[in-house]
């Protein structure tokens, strides 16, 4: 099954493959049956690519805590750097 080969991809090898899938499906030249096979598994891979940023967010919380005192959860924000 392609969700138990995709488990083992990384965030960006799947995200690429995503990508991928989608322009395929947005072009408009493929069949039902092809169409189908292509959205699920670019569900699968969001699914997995969705999986590894929560994976991400709790280490992050968890180092932001380590030592703490007070464990507090701490919103991980990504700033544009300028």
């Amino acid at each position: 099954m392609k969700t138990q080969k995709n488990e083992n991809i990384k965030f960006e090898e799947a995200l690429e493959k995503l990508e991928k899938i989608i322009a395929k499906l947005q072009e408009g030249n493929l069949n039902l049956d092809d169409s189908l096979k292509f959205y699920e598994e670019g569900i699968g891979l969001v699914r997995v690519c969705q999986q590894k940023l929560d994976t991400a967010e709790s280490k992050i919380t968890m180092l932001v805590n380590e030592g703490s005192a007070d464990k507090k959860e701490v919103p991980f924000t990504m700033e544009a750097e300028g």
